[in-house]
């Protein structure tokens, strides 16, 4: 018998499937800034144990998506500096990954997903779902980004997602910001339809530029009404 062989203590992946879970989560704000996260809540609520939570939670602070605190973890208000950073990083990839991506195009099977995310897109656009909208956009994303062939440049665009999902719950429950969005998204779908790479990146530029208005606008609304808060809590 080897004894250098050693048992397996979970199922392969679980850890993973955790930190997946927590990051939706953050990024839909089912989990708020400032909301503590412990080992042996999560664990319990989640019905794993506390390895593959310490695990997922580990991974989860090395990419920013929440901070130690004390003896546990909390999920940070994103400042305006954390949101520069966020956006230099999609300036730089998204436009040179659906570049790329456009090339791996060989027919409209390939194109599948993004046509229907824009399809619920529109009809979530129209009844003023947001929820929907939010879901079909990340679905839309997801999509073109599946076509990338450069393992490496997913991965970089995979460490950010949760933030960017984070970001998308304070922009497009907007109106004015949904429609712009799905506009970007067509533009986009147009671009990869034609195969046109050049026209591709400009198109995800242009969705960009137009998310960072509306999340800098939201964020300044957002600002604006705690210090009211405060001046109306400071005057009673």
């Amino acid at each position: 018998m080897n004894n250098s062989i050693k048992p397996l203590d979970r199922p392969a992946g679980l850890a993973d499937r955790v930190y997946h879970q927590l990051r939706d989560n953050i990024g839909s704000h089912q989990i708020r800034p400032g909301e503590r996260l412990q080992e042996v809540s999560l664990a319990a609520q989640l019905g794993v144990s506390r390895t593959p939570v310490r695990e997922a939670l580990a991974r989860l602070e090395s990419e920013g998506m929440i901070v130690v605190e004390g003896r546990g973890f909390v999920v940070p208000e994103l400042t305006d500096a954390d949101i520069e950073e966020i956006y230099q990083l999609r300036f730089l990839l998204e436009p040179a990954a659906a570049r790329i991506a456009v090339a791996e195009v060989t027919g409209p099977a390939d194109l599948a997903s993004m046509a229907s995310a824009i399809d619920d897109a529109a009809a979530a656009e129209k009844s003023g779902d947001f929820r929907a909208f939010l879901d079909a956009n990340s679905r839309f994303h997801n999509a073109w980004r599946a076509l990338i062939p450069n393992r490496r440049m997913s991965k970089l665009l995979d460490q950010y997602v949760g933030h960017v999902r984070f970001l998308r719950v304070l922009t497009l429950g907007d109106a004015s910001a949904r429609k712009t969005a799905l506009t970007g998204m067509k533009n986009i779908h147009a671009a990869f339809k034609k195969r046109d790479a050049d026209a591709a990146a400009a198109a995800m530029h242009k969705h960009l530029e137009a998310a960072k208005h509306f999340l800098i606008t939201a964020i300044e609304e957002i600002d604006q009404e705690k210090e009211a808060e405060q001046v109306a809590s400071a005057g009673r």
